[in-house]
């Protein structure tokens, strides 16, 4: 059964200058083919987005070790929180055209790329397999069974609570893997979270979004100064050495 969505709103993450430059064009485009539907940023400096209307900008630190992929979570938790429907977009997009109206999505999740997991990765990174399904088998989850998912453009509604499990079985996870060294392929953390909650990864609603967008993909042309990038190494030790102490807490989950 679908509902429609009177009630949603954008997300982004807006980390750093270049992102946050992009997010505000997305903003501008959002106001302009989207009018009335807010945008949800969680951002290292919120001053930027002060004079854009349609924009609820809350400050934030990353919390991922080396990238800031899993934090896709922490804002869309908070998105869901004000909103019963919540479209995630990466900052690096553009809209196209108007968004269609009457948009409606079934509870849970609307993806439009959405594979078998184990697949996925023996396909592109089957280094990484053996440590999800350690994971996997910590969860309780039947990994044959669960899905990729891609992860720049996607929808969650409310689905009675279980939307806020989901998000914290997907931060989990990611910590999970980010500690053995897997940084990129939110998918995968995604797709586990979903199987562990029980959830089917939908279509529907997905395509009238995607067609009016185009994602860039700035990543590849991300250059950073010698201070910047003395910065994010830091950081980066920061975030490992605190991420480390944090788990103890959870020490069968995550270092047996």
């Amino acid at each position: 059964m679908t509902y429609e969505q009177q009630d949603y709103c954008f997300c982004t993450l807006a980390l750093r200058k270049k992102y946050r430059q992009l997010t505000q064009q997305l903003a501008g485009e959002l106001a302009k083919y989207a009018p009335g539907k807010m945008f949800v940023v969680l951002t290292d400096q919120p001053a930027d987005f002060q004079d854009y209307a349609n924009v609820l900008a809350f400050k934030h630190n990353q919390r991922g070790i080396l990238h800031c992929y899993h934090d896709k979570s922490l804002v869309m938790e908070l998105a869901l929180a004000k909103f019963t429907a919540a479209i995630y977009i990466d900052a690096d997009t553009t809209i196209l055209s108007p968004l269609p109206e009457n948009l409606h999505w079934k509870p849970g999740i609307t993806a439009g790329h959405c594979e078998n997991l184990v697949a996925h990765v023996t396909r592109y990174t089957p280094e990484r397999l053996p440590h999800i399904r350690k994971v996997a088998a910590h969860l309780n989850i039947t990994l044959e069974d669960a899905p990729y998912i891609g992860e720049s453009l996607f929808m969650i509604a409310r689905d009675e609570g279980r939307e806020i499990e989901y998000l914290k079985y997907w931060a989990k996870i990611g910590r999970y893997l980010e500690l053995r060294g897997i940084h990129a392929g939110s998918g995968n953390a995604m797709g586990l979270a979903a199987a562990k909650v029980g959830w089917d990864v939908s279509r529907e609603g997905w395509s009238e979004v995607r067609n009016i967008t185009k994602h860039l993909d700035a990543s590849y042309t991300n250059k950073q100064s010698v201070w910047d990038l003395w910065k994010r190494k830091l950081g980066y030790h920061y975030r490992l050495n605190k991420a480390r102490l944090t788990a103890l807490t959870d020490f069968q989950f995550f270092y047996r």
